[in-house]
């Protein structure tokens, strides 16, 4: 694209005091009037650049124009190259990685950036993660609907959305658009759609981003207590941190924390098998032993 590659220019010519158009041509797999064009464009865009013909001849950025040489410090570059990184790891391509290697170039102690930091944010199910993201990254950049059929607790849709943000939260990935359906902005998670598909394009309406607050996420927040064996421990500092519990002088761990719906407390409460016992409140006890009494008359029968 364009504007990665004025970009990767301008990263050049501040890291070194002068580079010819045919270097760039060949770094960039472009022609010299490319280069010329891209030349003129940010000069164009304020930044002074001085073209020198002959055998010395080349680019450089203005003597004593205003821009810090060392505009980015090797950890700077290195930790842009480790997002750079996860972004790679659900494109199921090397972008992101080229875009970097284009920006860091001329600085070759930089381009390995932090190998000690790993993010992968693909999911078990990368195979079919990656396409998804592409296409909507696509449909996103060029303003087309997509059409998917959605599988929810309240059942199978079909949709027509407008998409216009990719998202990463919660350990999942999610697309934010307007439905079409629903009249409105949605979040929709992408490990739930299939038959995923561009459709005609569509003018931009304005749009913010979701407010993840869980006050603004879920309508109900259930605040719960329940005794927790000590054998557990590892499980409650994983999925909740060392501080949502506090050890009783039996050895049971005392833990504390807020719900969004009913269904989501029976279910981690039963997980624990008998690992666990629910305190409060009170009145959703008798949901997990019918929900017990369920699955053993189920087991019984057969």
């Amino acid at each position: 694209m364009k504007i990665e590659r004025m970009i990767g220019i301008l990263s050049i010519l501040l890291q070194q005091k002068k580079v010819t158009a045919p270097y760039l041509a060949e770094k960039f797999e472009v022609s010299r009037r490319t280069i010329n064009r891209d030349i003129e464009a940010l000069c164009m865009a304020g930044i002074p650049l001085v073209t020198e013909q002959g055998q010395n001849g080349g680019i450089s950025i203005m003597e004593g124009y205003a821009i810090d040489r060392a505009l980015l410090s090797t950890a700077d570059m290195q930790a842009i190259l480790t997002g750079l990184r996860s972004l790679d790891s659900v494109s199921g391509t090397n972008r992101y990685a080229q875009l970097m290697e284009k920006l860091s170039a001329g600085a070759s102690n930089l381009i390995a950036g932090d190998t000690h930091i790993l993010i992968d944010l693909s999911s078990w199910y990368k195979t079919s993660l990656s396409p998804k993201i592409e296409l909507l990254h696509e449909a996103i950049l060029s303003g087309q609907k997509v059409s998917f059929t959605y599988f929810s607790p309240k059942g199978e849709t079909e949709r027509m959305i407008e998409p216009y943000n990719l998202i990463f939260q919660w350990s999942s990935w999610y697309l934010w658009g307007w439905c079409e359906t629903r009249e409105d902005f949605r979040l929709f998670k992408l490990g739930r759609m299939t038959k995923l598909r561009k459709r005609e394009s569509f003018a931009k309406r304005f749009c913010l981003l979701p407010n993840f607050s869980s006050e603004q996420m879920f309508s109900y927040i259930y605040p719960i207590k329940a005794k927790i064996q000590p054998e557990y421990k590892w499980r409650l500092v994983d999925e909740y941190g060392p501080d949502c519990f506090i050890v009783q002088s039996d050895g049971t761990l005392l833990f504390s924390a807020v719900f969004t719906d009913k269904t989501s407390i029976v279910n981690w409460i039963t997980s624990f098998g008998e690992g666990a016992e629910l305190l409060e409140p009170a009145e959703f006890r008798k949901d997990i032993l019918q929900f017990v009494e369920g699955i053993r008359k189920k087991y019984q029968e057969s």
